[in-house]
């Protein structure tokens, strides 16, 4: 009862010093709205019905699957991407080619390049009469205020509204963060993670990507391998444009002038003449460049639309806004149980690629099953390694778990490495990927330092592919954030070419030149059964797994070799164990990583 009366006191103090005050500021609201109405363009750069949208070379494609589809029968075009600049690129073309409504859906926006491109895209196109809007989750995205203020006010149709904000700021300064923590745990915790982005309810591109430079390689320390896909349809574009509509008039989509800290700088900023200044770009060249390609519709022609698949079953799913608040219902959390059905369904294989390899309880029971059944379904696992991730504490409680996934479960795993040796073409517009001498640079966001320095990778894809012909690619991690949480979206398209380029680009990952494989640790006899003992126990507990000598380790295929399953009996003489965490210079690494290991087990949710 003491405890619980301090801990409210200690919340009251801090939610208190971080908002100076509860609530919205009405009057500061009022004041805002008023500036906003008043100081908002509303002039137009183009009056032609069109809103002088350019050709593109989707639009014959959305032409003819509208003229083909029957609600018996719809058609599709799809391409899958596989590279950010690509992913990006077609974002800014797609822009300029809106000729009525554009609308993103995302969990982070950061104020770089790419970030700050893209806005700049969107805000021409709203000069020109194309309806913007965009809703991006509050916790990660764009943290300055004098820039909040000036897309609150840089024209009437360009609309920015932000995702469940725990107190009345569109920031989140650290006194903040850790009041919504303390007082607020449960509403703070929980996200809107879907990536959605929407041209005239008949184009969209959903997947991993967020806003930020290392989504679009163009991070010159650290990048991720990501993936998206481009579809187009009535009966997708239907279901996206639903799905935006939910989300955007739910009440936790809260427009800049419902933040204390935006009015504050509109008021203070009221009259400025500079409502949308240029972009404070950090490369205008790189952005001249992608703009130039842009706008090239041969070049979009050639290298995207003549490439996209004609495909019949696609379905666009996400979860309701309100899922969090019904755990136990499936209608609210559409995706992931319609990914549980999918794998229940799974009959040969499930290939599967994960930035974090942490299962729910549901996910674990499944796979158990699927390891039971004659003939046993095939796993194979794509995830990173300690050396790749950018979240060191996650991979702390996968690896806690490694010898579950192996030995329970039959996944065949691979872990990325920090600088594959395909990483040209994963990422081709960087010159330097190879990695060099120590350099210790890569401290940020929960990276740990390597022994070479250069463009760093790291998987970010979240993509599933059942039995060859069933590609889920969209948000959802796999993990029990994903399936109790956050608000997830995606693609399931049931095509064997889709999930054939999927799979294939899968494996590529896997390969023994990008990823290390996880195998059973090689033990001389008899004292391999009295590690596993001990080691199992300490699995089991909750804290204190700080057992030293794990079942599993990193393997290293031998030059001459070619690649072979853990199970082979030729895999010990080709593959050289490397150890628990190849690549990473860490002091005393394997504490740390045990710690967390060991101490981390309940907040595997929080994570």
């Amino acid at each position: 009862m003491m405890w619980e009366s301090f801990r409210w006191c200690i919340c009251i103090v801090l939610v208190a010093l971080a908002l100076g005050g509860c609530g919205l500021n009405h009057e500061l609201a009022h004041r805002a709205d008023t500036l906003v109405t008043q100081e908002r363009p509303t002039d137009l750069t183009c009056t032609a019905p069109d809103h002088c949208a350019i050709d593109s070379p989707y639009r014959p494609l959305v032409d003819a699957a509208n003229a083909a589809s029957t609600p018996a029968a719809p058609v599709h075009y799809v391409n899958v991407l596989e590279h950010g600049e690509d992913a990006l690129l077609l974002r800014v073309h797609l822009i300029r080619a809106a000729r009525k409504s554009i609308d993103i859906q995302t969990f982070i926006w950061t104020g770089d390049d790419a970030g700050w491109l893209v806005l700049d895209e969107l805000v021409a196109a709203a000069r020109r009469g194309v309806k913007v809007r965009v809703l991006s989750d509050q916790l990660f995205s764009l943290d300055d205020v004098e820039w909040l203020a000036r897309l609150a006010r840089a024209h009437v149709d360009f609309e920015f509204r932000m995702y469940g904000p725990t107190f009345d700021q569109a920031t989140t300064p650290p006194l903040e963060f850790a009041a919504g923590l303390m007082c607020c745990f449960k509403k703070f915790n929980q996200r809107m993670h879907n990536k959605l982005f929407l041209i005239d309810g008949e184009i969209g591109i959903a997947g991993g990507r967020n806003y930020e430079n290392r989504y679009f390689d163009w991070d010159e320390e650290f990048d991720y391998r990501d993936r998206d896909v481009l579809v187009l349809g009535p009966e997708a574009g239907t279901q996206m444009q639903d799905s935006f509509e939910h989300f955007w008039t739910n009440p936790r989509a809260v427009p800049l002038t419902r933040f204390n800290d935006v009015n504050d700088r509109l008021v203070a900023d009221a009259h400025a003449q500079d409502a949308w200044p240029p972009v404070p770009a950090i490369d205008p060249p790189r952005i001249a460049a992608l703009r130039a390609r842009a706008a090239d519709t041969d070049y979009i022609r050639a290298h995207f639309a003549a490439d996209a698949l004609r495909v019949s079953h696609v379905e666009y799913f996400s979860d309701a806004p309100d899922k969090a608040e019904h755990p136990h219902d499936p209608a609210q959390a559409a995706l992931s149980a319609h990914i549980a059905r999918l794998l229940e369904n799974a009959h040969e294989q499930v290939v599967f690629e994960t930035p974090y390899l942490v299962l729910s309880t549901h996910a674990r029971k499944i796979f158990r099953e699927l390891y039971k059944r004659k003939p046993r379904v095939r796993v194979i696992v794509s995830t990173n390694s300690l050396a790749s991730t950018d979240a060191f504490y996650v991979y702390a409680l996968s690896y806690k778990y490694k010898k579950r996934y192996l030995k329970h479960y039959g996944f065949q795993i691979h872990e990325f490495k920090p600088f594959p040796q395909d990483a040209q073409e994963f990422i081709r517009n960087h010159t330097d990927l190879t990695g060099g001498t120590n350099a210790g640079m890569y401290q940020r966001y929960g990276r740990t330092p390597l022994k070479r320095d250069g463009v760093r990778l790291g998987l970010h894809s979240k993509s599933l592919v059942i039995d060859g012909h069933v590609s889920v690619i969209g948000s959802h991690n796999f993990d029990p954030r994903s399936d109790d949480y956050n608000t997830e979206s995606g693609f399931i398209i049931d095509d064997a070419e889709v999930a054939r380029r999927v799979r294939a680009a899968v494996l590529v990952d896997t390969a023994p030149r990008n990823a290390w494989t996880i195998a059973q640790r090689r033990r001389p006899q008899p004292l391999a059964g009295i590690n596993d003992a001990i080691a199992d126990l300490s699995t089991a507990l909750p804290l204190f797994d700080l057992w030293p000598f794990r079942y599993a380790s990193s393997f290293e295929l031998n030059p001459g070799c070619a690649p072979l399953p853990p199970d082979d009996p030729g895999f010990p003489a080709c593959y050289t164990d490397v150890g628990d965490f190849p690549e990473v210079d860490l002091p005393l690494k394997t504490i740390y990583t045990r710690i967390v290991t060991a101490f981390g087990a309940g907040l595997v949710d929080i994570l």
